[in-house]
């Protein structure tokens, strides 16, 4: 007899879980109810976000828990792979969130062969006769480039 298993994240933002989820071709479902599989029997599991009737991530009060039955897995990727791609995700949209809150924006992304992500964001504001343009890379560390373009009027 199988059960549904339950497995901690550090995924604490609903609206970015979302966004990660649907940018990995999930078809996402919130306030859902995991069934049965089908010969299987234990009891429905109501979860906060879902992506199919047997998977999903309930907020446990701290954080968001990956909620199936490891079993009848039917995702092509194996349950820890899943998870790494959607924390991967996660991670993503909740710098590309933050980004956008400060006033930058993405130029640049590339996924590496390591599977990291690296960012070129930029953000141009007026002071006085000055324009400067801020570049931030993002790996593991943020790296900031100043310069000061002098505008002619």
């Amino acid at each position: 007899m199988s059960h549904f298993s339950t497995i901690k994240t550090k995924i604490t933002k609903k609206p970015a879980l979302l966004e990660a989820l649907q940018i990995l071709q999930y078809d996402v479902q919130e306030d859902h109810l995991l069934v049965n599989p089908i010969d299987h029997n234990h009891e429905k599991v109501k979860v906060d976000v879902a992506i199919g009737n047997d998977i999903g991530f309930r907020w446990n009060g701290t954080e968001y828990e990956l909620v199936a039955d490891l079993q009848t897995w039917k995702d092509p990727i194996p349950p820890k792979r899943f998870i790494e791609k959607v924390t991967q995700q996660y991670a993503r949209m909740t710098v590309h969130n933050a980004i956008k809150k400060d006033g930058w924006q993405v130029a640049e992304e590339w996924e590496m062969d390591d599977n990291s992500i690296e960012l070129t964001v930029t953000r141009w504001q007026w002071l006085k006769v000055y324009f400067l343009h801020r570049c931030m890379r993002l790996r593991l560390i943020i790296f900031l480039i100043f310069k000061k373009i002098l505008v002619i009027h």
